[in-house]
């Protein structure tokens, strides 16, 4: 569940979504499910049961991604509730965020940076910038982690992908945004409950 979307995180979803374009302020619910296919049934449950528009829709080799959004959370929270309660699950039953790559590199070459700017889906990445990177399972839990970062500091969104086998998320910004965006990473992907994730070690 995203509460309240941050403007480079809404932006950077709008950007690569096929369906209805979040804008920032909206809540969303995002939801990954395996076997892939079932998100079509899961998404037909959420838009006749709420008033949530349809964001993603995606159906990868092992899984399955979904997201509904809108302007009244308690619709989007409503959303989620309904989609879970098809499946005969709750929040508990999803695995819990494992991190697998979880690092801060300071004073980046300009180099490296350029190298990195050829394939971000966000925001450009400088030289001298500090960058933290991210590798989570399962991947949709990259998106909570962008988002809250950019709540608690201005960093710079370079790079989020929430599809597939891992989720990854790099950001820019200065050594004291960086350290704040990623305490604020660490916090909250802490404090997500879930079953024991097989990836854990």
């Amino acid at each position: 569940m995203i509460d309240q979307m941050q403007p480079q995180f809404a932006a950077s979803i709008a950007a690569n979504t096929d369906g209805y374009y979040p804008v920032a302020g909206e809540s969303a619910f995002w939801l990954e499910v395996q076997p892939g296919m079932v998100v079509n049934r899961l998404m037909d449950v959420a838009l006749k049961s709420c008033d949530v528009r349809p964001g993603a829709l995606i159906t990868e080799r092992s899984y399955g991604t979904l997201e509904v959004h809108g302007e009244d959370q308690g619709q989007v929270r409503r959303a989620g509730e309904c989609m879970l309660s098809e499946l005969g699950v709750t929040l508990d039953d999803g695995y819990a965020p494992c991190l697998l790559t979880d690092e801060i590199i300071r004073k980046l070459d300009s180099h490296h940076a350029a190298l990195i700017n050829r394939s971000r889906t966000g925001m450009l990445v400088l030289g001298d910038d500090t960058l933290y990177t991210l590798e989570v399972t399962p991947a949709v839990y990259a998106l909570l982690a962008a988002n809250e970062a950019e709540k608690a500091s201005p960093v710079r969104l370079v790079d989020l992908e929430n599809n597939g086998a891992v989720g990854r998320l790099r950001l820019a910004g200065t050594d004291a945004e960086i350290d704040a965006a990623a305490a604020a990473v660490r916090h909250v992907l802490g404090g997500t409950r879930g079953c024991k994730n097989p990836e854990a070690r």
